[in-house]
Order: C-alpha cells, then structure tokens, then sequence
C-alpha cells in the first residue's frame, strides 16, 4: 500500500500529469486533497493499472476526496510556452481550483514551480509512492484519455482513442498521410525525419 502522507498536514495536495510526451491533444493535470484515514490498497501510479482499474478508482476518489480539480492546456499553448511549463501551468491551475487551500503540496516528478506561498515538494516516482500523486495520475489520466476518445471521433484516422495521441507508429503514419490537425503539438517532432510540418488549414 502506498504512503498516505508526505507530511502531517491536513490538507495535503498531490498533483500529477498525464500526456507530456503526446504529439496531439492536451496535456492534462489533477490535483487531490485525500482524507487523512483514506486507504486503498489498489490504488497505483496510473500507468501500473489496467483501463479497468483506472476508471473504478476514478469514482473511489471522487467520491473519498476531500477536493480535486482536473485541468486540460491545449496544444497552441503548449507549443506558446513549451511543454514543461504547460504542465506546471496545469498543476498550479488545479491547485489554484481545489476548495480547499492546501497546507502542502507534493508533485510527481524533479520540476515545479512555487505557489502562492505554499511550501511544496517534488518527488522522482511520486506517484507510486504517495496515494493522492498516485490519486491524481489517475485522474489525469482518466480525464485526458476520455479528452482523446472525444476529439477521435472528429478526426478518426488518427485512431486516438486507441493511441491517445502517443507518438505510435500507426499515429506518425497517419500524420505522414493526412497531414496535421488543431489538436497537433507543432513545435514536437511529430514525424522522426522532420522537424517542421505544413499545417492543415482544413482541419480547423
């Protein structure tokens, strides 16, 4: 079983991404406040659990938390500000977002940035070391996945409900094919032999 605190504060918040290395869609980030008694002996880093798992722990965490948030940041700003502070733009918008100010925050990961004036520490595997990073891993990963199977059904040659916008070969072959689309990350590789693609005004 996971660690339930990092410190003993009440309102302890973790916060995780989800999507950072994707060539389309958001990358997506949540923030949870656990209860102090809240167990779970399933609960995992994300990508440690099946899509089954993940969705039934989704609504064991809605309903436990005290509070959480998820926030989506969308391709054109990633490629504004690049994806290491659009992911730390969506943790401390979740943060900012939770109903409850958190005392402390732990996030999964070596990078952040201060908020507000809340101490905070970053943890290498936090997410499979501390039940509310690993809390929202999940719910990053939930939310930004059913993001994915969304938008697959505008542009389906793309089959993101499958890949989820990862850098698969099926993916890049269908970026070879048909081009990009709004949801692309322009400033990625996108395809290995290429650093720079037309954008396709037609799938605006």
């Amino acid at each position: 079983m996971l660690k339930s605190r990092y410190t003993k504060h009440l309102y302890e918040a973790g916060t995780d991404e989800a999507g950072r290395g994707c060539l389309a869609g958001p990358v997506t980030a949540a923030a949870v406040i656990l209860p102090k008694r809240f167990r779970n002996e399933i609960l995992n880093d994300s990508k440690q659990l099946t899509h089954s798992c993940r969705e039934e722990l989704r609504e064991v965490i809605k309903k436990s938390a005290l509070c959480y948030s998820v926030t989506h940041i969308e391709p054109l700003i990633i490629d504004d500000i690049n994806i290491l502070n659009a992911s730390i733009h969506a943790m401390q918008e979740c943060l900012e977002k939770l109903s409850f100010t958190p005392m402390h925050i732990i996030v999964d990961g070596n990078r952040f940035k201060p908020f507000r004036d809340i101490p905070h520490d970053c943890i290498i595997k936090g997410d499979a070391k501390y039940m509310s990073i690993a809390a929202a891993s999940i719910l990053a990963k939930t939310y930004r996945d059913e993001y994915m199977c969304k938008i697959h059904e505008e542009f389906p040659m793309y089959n993101w409900k499958q890949n989820k916008g990862y850098p698969t070969i099926e993916h890049r072959e269908a970026i070879r094919k048909y081009g990009t689309t709004k949801y692309h990350r322009m400033s990625f590789r996108l395809l290995p032999e290429q650093l720079e693609l037309e954008f396709d005004q037609n799938a605006i």
